[in-house]
Formats: structure tokens, C-alpha cells, sequence
């Protein structure tokens, strides 16, 4: 029997330049990350499945890949409950897992905790163009800070990390779960309805009002009176000008608690400190963001060559207290790796020497050389001499290969042979 070589449907290999690119992206990140002072943590790819299962995961929830218990029997009983077969679950996200792993090593972290993560999570997504089974997310958090420094910060950090790969003129779009259930109630959205109000709402950029309102009405049980009036108080938000965003916002939800304008006029005073080229901002009342966890401001970033949103995320003062049986305010941002990886700017190929040598070299003096350039601190292959000598160069090139030190058997084995440069010159 033929066995298919491919990989599994959603997945996807990636070859060695395509690994650098990753690399080099995950690294420039990194370097911002670091300067912010978070640290970079581990956390398992699975998950209790009751820990994935909270109702705190939204719609992704329902993607879950679960495991089945270890030492089951080839047959069960019949009528069996396949959920009662399943102990584990691959993580959908980084921050369900982070909320676990704060719970667990709280005593032994440093208070307010600044972590970030970067590591593949997967979805049961129907595979498409752009959409994978597996993929990777970067993960930025700060946990501990009850106050919108945590907000303005992950904002800034992102940004700068992105700025970093060659995305600049991004822009960031801020709205605030609290914000939508206060207007979502003065509409007269019942609260046992909100939460579907706002899987619905989420989807406006794909689908527009005429489908968000069909939605609401057909599936959410939503009045068509009612829909008009969160129409209108979204439009009329969304129509404010910059600065003029807390006064409107009053004025169309007078309902909204207080603190929620006074955080909201915070972040805004910091936002429009940051350098414009390095990202402007947007309120946007339609955001929404589609984890159930969220219980304060949420923000997404955008770039004008991409499609959709490039980053994302918001507070999430709730989630750690399923696990540790106290809330702690918690706040976090989640670069979509995936789409920037190909707008980021190409990384420089580095120096790379390949020792060429001839057949009748020992191989000891093709090691040694190699061992010598190694010495110096740099990347070295060593690469026997065969066919054509133009037409190996050419083919070193194509692997990034910047240089070629060729060993022949009259060279001095006490001096290094010349160094010869491929890029940017003719054979």
C-alpha cells in the first residue's frame, strides 16, 4: 500500500528558509518584549479538558481537538457518552493555559508578572486559504495590575514589536466589554441574550447590518425594534470624533459606569502620546473580540496590507480565578503570528562560509579549516567538491551561502585558504 507523504490536512511543513523567516520575526519580537521586562514561559500543549471547557473560550471552544483517555477498551458499552472518554485537549489559545499556569506557580512569581509566549496552538478549523488546524501564536501578558497601565503598555510593547518586523503604520482599535453590555442593555438586549448579541455584532465587518440584523432577530431572539436602537448608538459612537469619543459615549450610554469612561479617557491620553508613524488609533464600538473571557477594554491592531486584524486582545480579570479561586486583574495581547509572518521585512541573510574541498583532501584538513572560521564566530559548512564549480557555486548561493573557502590539496594546511564572496558578484 502507497503511503501519503503529505501532511495532515490543516497542517503544513516548512522548509529552512521558510523557518528563518519565522525565526527571525519571533526573534525581533522577542527583543522587544524583553526591553518592556517580560520574560518568556513554557506551557503545555495539553490542557485538562475541563480547563479548555469553561465557556470562557467562546466559539473556539467548539474546535477543541480532545483526547481519549489512555487504556480504553476496543469495545465499550453501548450508548456510551463520547465526552466521558475524553480526560485532555490540545490548547486552542495561550492565555487559557497561562491562567492555569499563574494558578499553579503564583507564590513563586514575581508581582505584577510580565510574561510572554510565543508556541503553536490548534483549532478544528474547516481548512482554507490562510486558516490552519495548527498554527503559532505570540502571547504577551501582564497579570497583576488592576490599573490601564496594564491596557496602554501591552499597546505600546505590540506596536514597537511590530514596528520592529517592518510593520509600521499600523493602527490600534479600542472598545471596552463593559461599554457594550451597559449599551447593549439600555437598547433592551435581554442579559440572558448579550452573550450571543455579541458573537453576532463581532461578525459586522463580514457580514454587515443587514446580515447582523437578520442574525439578531432570526437567531438571537432579538427584536427588529431593539436592533435599531443598537444600530443607531453604535453609529453614533462610532461617528465621534477623537477627542470627543468619553463626552459621546456619556451621552449615547449615560448608563455606563463611571469608571469605564474614566479608564477609557486614560487610555485615549496615552494613545495620543504615541509617535504617529509608529501607530495611530481608532475607538471602534463594533469590536468585540470572541473570547467570552474578556471582562474590560479590548483592542485590535490592523495594518493596511492585511486583510483582517494582525494582533488583538483586552482584560481579563476573571479567568484566573476559575483556577485559583480569586479573580486577579489580568490583561494580554496575542499577535496573529501567522499573517505578519509574511508582511514582516525579509530577514538579512547572515555570513555563512562553506569550506569547499577537493576530493583528494583529507578530510581532518577540510575539519580543520572549517574549525578555525568557527573559531571567529561563524557559521560554517563544509561541502565536498563535485560537478562544475560555477554551477556548484550557484547552487550554494541559493542556500545562503555568502562565501566559499576552497580547500585544495597544494594549500598550506597551517594558513587558511582565500575567502571567496558570492553575493552581488559575477563567476
Amino acid at each position: 500500500m502507497k503511503i501519503d507523504n503529505s501532511p495532515a490536512r490543516g497542517t503544513r511543513d516548512l522548509l529552512p528558509d521558510v523557518v528563518a523567516a519565522r525565526d527571525h520575526v519571533a526573534g525581533r519580537i522577542e527583543e522587544v518584549y524583553r526591553r518592556f521586562g517580560y520574560r518568556r514561559i513554557e506551557t503545555p500543549a495539553l490542557e485538562r479538558i475541563e480547563r479548555l471547557t469553561g465557556g470562557q473560550g467562546g466559539e473556539n471552544e467548539k474546535l477543541i481537538f480532545q483526547v481519549l483517555r489512555r487504556g480504553l477498551s476496543s469495545e465499550l458499552p453501548a450508548g456510551t457518552d463520547p465526552r466521558e472518554l475524553v480526560d485532555l485537549g490540545l490548547r486552542f489559545d495561550l492565555t487559557v493555559p497561562l491562567a492555569r499556569y499563574y494558578s499553579q506557580y503564583r507564590s513563586e512569581l514575581p508581582q505584577p508578572f510580565r510574561s510572554f509566549q510565543f508556541g503553536p496552538v490548534w483549532r478544528a478549523e474547516r481548512p482554507q486559504k490562510g486558516r490552519y488546524r495548527q498554527f503559532h501564536q505570540c502571547d504577551i501578558d501582564l497579570i497583576g495590575e488592576q490599573g490601564v497601565l496594564a491596557e496602554v503598555e501591552l499597546i505600546e510593547a505590540t506596536t514597537q514589536a511590530l514596528a520592529a518586523v517592518g510593520l509600521s503604520g499600523t493602527t490600534v482599535r479600542l472598545s471596552d466589554r463593559r461599554l457594550l453590555a451597559a449599551l447593549a442593555s439600555a437598547c433592551g438586549v435581554p442579559e440572558e441574550a448579550q452573550a450571543g448579541f455579541f458573537i453576532t455584532v463581532d461578525k459586522l465587518d463580514k457580514i454587515g447590518w443587514d446580515g447582523v440584523g437578520e442574525e439578531l432577530r432570526d437567531q438571537r431572539g432579538v427584536s427588529a425594534e431593539v436592533v435599531e436602537r443598537v444600530r443607531g448608538a453604535i453609529e453614533s459612537l462610532s461617528e465621534a470624533p477623537a477627542g470627543k469619543v468619553v463626552d459621546v459615549l456619556a451621552d449615547v450610554v449615560p448608563t455606563v459606569p463611571e469608571q469605564v469612561t474614566r479608564d477609557l479617557a486614560t487610555t485615549i491620553s496615552c494613545l495620543e502620546q504615541f509617535p504617529e508613524q509608529a501607530a495611530r488609533w481608532t475607538f471602534d464600538p463594533t469590536l468585540v473580540r470572541g473570547m467570552g473571557y474578556y471582562t474590560g477594554q479590548i483592542f485590535e491592531v490592523s495594518h493596511p496590507a492585511a486583510a483582517g486584524s494582525i494582533a488583538g486582545g483586552g482584560r481579563y480579570d476573571q479567568l484566573i480565578g476559575r483556577f485559583l479561586g480569586t479573580d486577579v486583574p489580568a490583561c494580554g495581547f496575542s499577535i496573529g503570528f501567522e499573517r505578519i509572518v509574511d508582511l514582516a521585512t525579509a530577514p538579512v541573510p547572515a555570513d555563512h562560509v562553506a569550506v569547499l574541498y577537493e576530493a583528494d583532501v583529507p578530510v581532518e584538513q577540510a575539519l580543520d579549516v572549517a574549525r578555525r572560521l568557527r573559531g571567529e564566530g561563524r557559521t560554517v559548512s563544509v561541502v565536498r567538491r563535485s560537478g562544475k564549480l560555477s554551477a556548484q557555486l550557484d547552487r550554494l548561493e541559493g542556500t545562503h551561502v555568502t562565501s566559499v573557502v576552497h580547500v585544495q590539496n597544494e594549500h598550506d594546511a597551517h594558513q587558511l585558504p582565500p575567502e571567496r564572496k558570492l553575493r552581488g558578484e559575477s563567476e
